[in-house]
């Protein structure tokens, strides 16, 4: 019977010791993330300081003897202590997005609530990196990206855009807002050009004894058309559509970046970082990895995720929208 009790009481000493080993990771987790959900939205926060620190004592205690990898973990606290009064406990804070385009920027309806956000939290001295990676897509979805991040140029925090893959075309028209630019090596930056393309299907429709009608009020309501017989006039017309839109890309980065030598870079082709270093396009050759990594010293970093909720028939009607030729921002 003693025995028994000797044994139960074991087993309860070791769950609660499990219990309470789950629960310090779980709070663990918690500071190091945060959620916010409303309407099925999420916003998510994470603290990328403490995340690189976790990951450092984890290699240490793997890599490290246990007395020597515990007497790092205790000097880096130390001086992690020390940092934090000599700045008297407020340190300026470093907000990063990412933000992965795709041909219609999708990803610019939770931009701008993430912007929206941090503007209402920043102060002065804080900065916001969007890491970018964005080939180019259709104008009014890019162009409304750019303009989200106009607002942050306009106002008391830093802007940093660091570019790690590709910034080109419309991706660059969100890239040149923005105080200042890091690009990695041979990251591609720039085809600052126009496209538009579509096939044409008069011919085979003819052939198979099937006509198409077009009907527009207004002289250019409709010009080249999937199905109609496309005239020279119609050509014409979109070629100066496209040479118009062309002249505000190049106006919009004349903007921000009076000292481009547009004549020389805007001819739709694209270079790799180093060469858009020498051209202007970009101000440093950093990856966002290594610009986080030196200014965690001295800055708060935290990476900041929003997602919106979407019913399936929305995310449906968001697939098929589009299906009438636009000018594009294509690489």
């Amino acid at each position: 019977m003693i025995q028994a009790l000797v044994d139960y009481g074991l087993f309860l000493a070791k769950t609660l010791t499990l219990v309470l080993l789950i629960g310090a990771l779980l709070m663990a987790l918690m500071r190091a993330r945060g959620r916010f959900h409303v309407d099925g939205d999420r916003l998510e926060v994470i603290d990328l300081n403490g995340k690189y620190r976790d990951m450092a004592r984890v290699l240490k205690q793997a890599s490290l003897p246990k007395k020597a990898a515990l007497k790092a973990l205790k000097e880096e606290r130390k001086a992690r202590k020390r940092r934090d009064q000599a700045a008297e406990g407020k340190r300026r804070r470093i907000f990063v997005i990412d933000f992965h385009g795709d041909i219609k920027a999708t990803e610019v309806a939770s931009l701008r609530e993430l912007i929206t956000c941090v503007l209402m939290e920043a102060e002065e001295g804080d900065e916001l990196l969007v890491r970018l990676e964005n080939a180019g897509g259709v104008l009014a979805e890019h162009g409304l990206a750019a303009s989200q991040l106009a607002r942050v140029r306009g106002s008391k925090v830093r802007l940093t855009v660091a570019v790690d893959k590709v910034a080109a075309s419309g991706g660059y028209l969100m890239a040149c807002v923005a105080d200042h630019i890091i690009a990695a090596p041979f990251a591609a930056v720039g085809s600052i050009g126009v496209v538009m393309q579509l096939p044409n299907f008069h011919r085979l429709l003819e052939r198979r004894g099937v006509d198409f009608e077009l009907h527009a009020a207004g002289e250019y309501k409709r010009t080249l058309t999937l199905f109609g017989e496309n005239t020279d006039a119609d050509r014409e017309k979109v070629r100066e559509q496209l040479e118009d839109t062309h002249r505000l890309f190049k106006d919009f980065i004349r903007e921000y970046r009076p000292d481009v030598d547009l004549g020389r870079v805007a001819t739709g082709e694209y270079w790799q970082g180093i060469q858009a270093l020498d051209l202007g396009l970009v101000d440093a050759i950093k990856t966002s990895d290594d610009y986080l990594l030196e200014a965690g010293a001295e800055a708060d970093l935290y990476l900041v995720a929003y997602t919106a909720h979407k019913r399936p028939l929305e995310r449906l009607l968001a697939a098929v929208q589009g299906s009438v030729p636009r000018a594009w921002f294509g690489r």
